[in-house]
């Protein structure tokens, strides 16, 4: 079982998504349900990866998601229903340090209900 401070841990999720209708649609769930504080949605990136044994490219939106480590499973999942991908991006990176105000509304947003 994880400790309160585990939970509470910020962490930043990345997600690409094909269009800006799916990056919107995704984002706007995620806030909605409160799997996020915020996500913030970058235009124009190009991703280049190994797909079926050969290389590939693509046009893509990638989506800052602030969150905690607590909320992390429950956002993947959602990610996972909302996404067009057979695979999606869903990987999370440590937030080791941050303004502390903007780092308590965040766990506030995204935490438990009182």
């Amino acid at each position: 079982m994880r400790s309160r401070l585990q939970t509470l841990q910020p962490i930043i999720v990345l997600v690409t998504c094909p269009t800006a209708a799916v990056a919107r649609r995704v984002a706007t769930q995620l806030v909605t349900r409160r799997l996020a504080a915020c996500v913030n949605l970058l235009p124009g990136i190009e991703s280049v990866f190994q797909w079926n044994g050969k290389v590939d490219r693509c046009r893509e939106r990638l989506l800052i998601i602030k969150t905690t480590a607590g909320r992390f499973e429950a956002l993947r999942r959602a990610v996972i229903e909302l996404h067009p991908y057979d695979v999606p991006e869903v990987i999370a990176l440590p937030l080791v340090a941050g303004h502390q105000p903007y780092v308590e509304w965040m766990q506030d947003v995204v935490g438990p209900r009182r």
